[in-house]
Formats: C-alpha cells, sequence, structure tokens
C-alpha cells in the first residue's frame, strides 16, 4: 500500500484514498514596478488560485503566481501581457477539470499523471508545438498547491515535514536556522542602488544580465554592469560565508547564444579581480544550446532549463553544477524530486523566486530552509523580490495567515527559520481567509 514518511513519529503510515467531487478557479491581477529580463519586461502578474473539495466535505485552496515571459519567452512575445496570462490561466482550469470525479493517494503520482496532458492543451491553445514544460509547470502550480493541502488535511497531517513522501525526504533533510533573502535586480539597476541594498544587510543579491540589444552591446554593457558593482560592493563583509565577502549571483536568462561570449564575461571578472566573488552564474544559454559548462571555473545553474528530473539529470551531464528549484514555479511535486536527485548527486540547489505572492514565499522558504548547505555558504539561500515589484506589497501581506510572524521579515538579509517556523511550516497549511473567500 502506498505510505507517507510521518517526521514526527518516525513510521509509516497509510495514505487515504481521496476523491475529488468539485473544482473551481479564480484568479486576482497584481500590478507591478516593471520587472526587466529577457530583453523584455513584465507589469502585472495573475495570482491564480484553485479550489478543491473532496467527498468528505473538505475544502482546500492552492496559489500560484503565473510567470508567462520567465517560463516561456516566445509565448510573452506572441501576446499581449494579459492574453499571455489568460493562456496560462485557462491551462490551469483544464487541469482542474482533469482532476474532477479522479481518486489520488499520492500527489506526485498525480502531478505526473497531469503534466503531459496539460502541455499537450497548452500547445494546442497557444498553437506554439514546441511550447516549454515549464509553461505547463507554471499552470499547475495552483493545481499541485491545493493537492498537496488537500492530501495533508485528509490524512491528518500537520507539518511540511511529515507531509514530505519518505522517498523524497533525505534531499530535504537539513535543517537551517537562517535563510537568506536574496534580492533581485533587473537589467538596468544602477551600481548605487545594488550597494544601498548591501548596506540594508543584504549579502547576497541577484544580479540580472543579457542586457538588451546585439550580443556585443549586451556583453559591452554586462562587462561595465559588472565593473561598477564590483566597484560598489565588492569590498563589503558578510559573516555568511567562507570568504567573508559578497557573493556574486548572476542570471543571463538564456540571453547569451555562445559560450565564447560568457567567457569574456568571466574574463573581464578575472581582470578586475571579481572572478572568486561569482557565487554561481544561472541560465547563461537558451536550452536548446547544449554547450559544456563544466569547464568554466565557476559553478553554473539550471533553472528554466530543468523543466522535470529528466531535464535536470540532462542539465547536470552538461556540467550544470547547481539546480534553482522553485515549488512556486514548477510544483511542489516536482521539486521534491529534483531536490532527490540532485541530493544524491551531490549537486548542491537553492530556492529562485518568480515574484509571488507572500504565501507561496513561505512555501519556497521551507524547501530553502530543508536543502543541503550551499558551498561556501552558511545559510539556506532564497531569492525573493516581491517586496521590489509588487506595487501593493503590504496589502498583499495582510493575506498572509501568519502575516506577523518573525519569519515572514526580512532581518539583516535572512529570515529566522527558528523553531516557531519549522513546528507551524511557515503557516503554508493555515490556508489563508482572503484566497479561500474568492470561492465563498
Amino acid at each position: 500500500m502506498p505510505a507517507v514518511w510521518n517526521g514526527s513519529s518516525a513510521k509509516t503510515i497509510s495514505m487515504k484514498k481521496i476523491s475529488i467531487t468539485q473544482v473551481s478557479s479564480n484568479f486576482e491581477r497584481e500590478p507591478l514596478h516593471p520587472y526587466r529580463f529577457k530583453g523584455s519586461a513584465i507589469t502585472d502578474s495573475w495570482q491564480t488560485a484553485a479550489m478543491l473539495e473532496s467527498d468528505s466535505g473538505l475544502r482546500k485552496v492552492g496559489l500560484g503566481t503565473q510567470g508567462v515571459l520567465w517560463s516561456d519567452a516566445s509565448v510573452f512575445a506572441a501576446h499581449s501581457e494579459s492574453a499571455g496570462n489568460a493562456l496560462m490561466y485557462a491551462m490551469s482550469e483544464h487541469a482542474l477539470q482533469l482532476v474532477k470525479g479522479t481518486t489520488f493517494t499520492d500527489p506526485v503520482r498525480l502531478l505526473d499523471d497531469l503534466l503531459p496532458e496539460v502541455l499537450s492543451y497548452g500547445k494546442k491553445i497557444t498553437g506554439n508545438p514546441d511550447l516549454r514544460k515549464t509553461f505547463a509547470l507554471n499552470a499547475l502550480v495552483c493545481v499541485d498547491n491545493a493537492v498537496w493541502q488537500l492530501f495533508a488535511a485528509e490524512n491528518n497531517i500537520r507539518t511540511f515535514n511529515e507531509m514530505i513522501p519518505e522517498a523524497y525526504r533525505p534531499g530535504l533533510s537539513y535543517r537551517h536556522s537562517k535563510v537568506a533573502s536574496i534580492p533581485s535586480f533587473s537589467v538596468g539597476t544602477t551600481a548605487e542602488r545594488i550597494r544601498q541594498a548591501a548596506e540594508e544587510g543584504y549579502f547576497i543579491m541577484k544580479l540580472k544580465t543579457g542586457a538588451p540589444g546585439t550580443q556585443q552591446e549586451m556583453i559591452e554593457k554586462d562587462m561595465a554592469f559588472l565593473t561598477a558593482v564590483h566597484k560598489a560592493v565588492g569590498h563589503f563583509e558578510t559573516p555568511h560565508t567562507a570568504t567573508g565577502k559578497i557573493p556574486y549571483y548572476f542570471d543571463a536568462n538564456g540571453r547569451y547564444e555562445k559560450k565564447e561570449t560568457l567567457l569574456r564575461f568571466l574574463d573581464h571578472a578575472m581582470k578586475i579581480g571579481a572572478f572568486d566573488q561569482i557565487a554561481v552564474i544561472e541560465e547563461p544559454f537558451e536550452e536548446s544550446n547544449e554547450a559544456y559548462v563544466g569547464d568554466l571555473g565557476v559553478r553554473v545553474a539550471a533553472d528554466e532549463s530543468a523543466h522535470t528530473v529528466e531535464d535536470a539529470a540532462h542539465r547536470m551531464e552538461l556540467g550544470y553544477s547547481a539546480i534553482a528549484v522553485k515549488a512556486i514555479a514548477k510544483t511542489l511535486s516536482m521539486t521534491m524530486k529534483i531536490t532527490q536527485l540532485a541530493y544524491e548527486k551531490k549537486v548542491p540547489c537553492f530556492c529562485a523566486d518568480l515574484t509571488v505572492n507572500p504565501v507561496l514565499v513561505d512555501w519556497n522558504k521551507n524547501v530553502a530552509a530543508r536543502l543541503q548547505p550551499f558551498p561556501g555558504m552558511n545559510v539556506g539561500l532564497q531569492e525573493t523580490n516581491g517586496h521590489q515589484y509588487y506595487k501593493n506589497w503590504d496589502r498583499l501581506m495582510t493575506y498572509h495567515p501568519r502575516a506577523s510572524a518573525t519569519w515572514t521579515k526580512t532581518q539583516n538579509g535572512v529570515y529566522l527559520t527558528d523553531d516557531t517556523f519549522y513546528a507551524e511550516s511557515g503557516g503554508i497549511l493555515v490556508g489563508s481567509r482572503h484566497y479561500e473567500n474568492l470561492f465563498a
């Protein structure tokens, strides 16, 4: 019989068969300060909600934040921003219709069954036969989120630790007392603004590269940006790294067309004395670029290209030595599979953001707090940039069921993931009254 690992009592318990009788969906649009990456920008973020009700009468609402530009830039380019969001939302609704009337015991297996069907439907409605799997996974986040909450409630599971199936526990077995709060700075950010963040206590920041323009224009701008950043914050000290220096985390979002161009960037870093402070470079190339990156002398991370656990394994073969995991963008189910593979292959992971709402920040934080330490760091790593880009972030914070808890606030660049955080699992299994009221 299928089983789930019960972390508190260290024994296996039988999982209930859960029948889904009612489903519904809704969404809210949240305006953003323009967030520039991949040569474009997003200005509007759809917060999707998926409601599942079981035959026992339990009802749970799962959340998702849509990232059309991030998950498939071709869809973003082919449509208006609202139309791209509408297409992804239609895929979430299609997934809900697929699960209505079904019975499940294992959320991971349910996600595995849904993904190919939702991807196929997405290819049809977008008219894009090459639609990226990440686009379908992003559409599935709200549904997967609801499934896990219903699974926990039906099985009387009270904590995130208990909810993790036994097969995936090793990859999520650490317990950080602090998790870095990593802000993200879009293309065009001034070095002065990055210095200001360092003065506020942020010690690792996600720096978007891949400036707009031709490849020649891009690399010139990116090298100038690196020079300015290194001059502004390269001398700052932090207790959270082995070197005591601020680490650089660059994300090119697939803008570099050739390995030679990336080598120019790295050569420039060497020339100005910044090379040794580069902790990671994320997704320098488009997914179709199969260049080997294990010989660059820096850690290169896969993000968008690591759609599934199989894709993550392939990236590792290409020399990618870190994985940016996103329970809030590629589903918790798929994230558990990827973190377990990475654990077995001794490839470090960290949590990246999708500019998600405060409730989803804590879904991500539950993963970040349990990942093995990133080389050279003594805290968990989690990008979270919603406070930078949502125009109404303070209002969104009031929707969090534990909004006043200490772990929801950045303090000197970190979240304090103390005993109360683990005891309450960051509030993620409580339910948000605001989002539940969308289905009143």
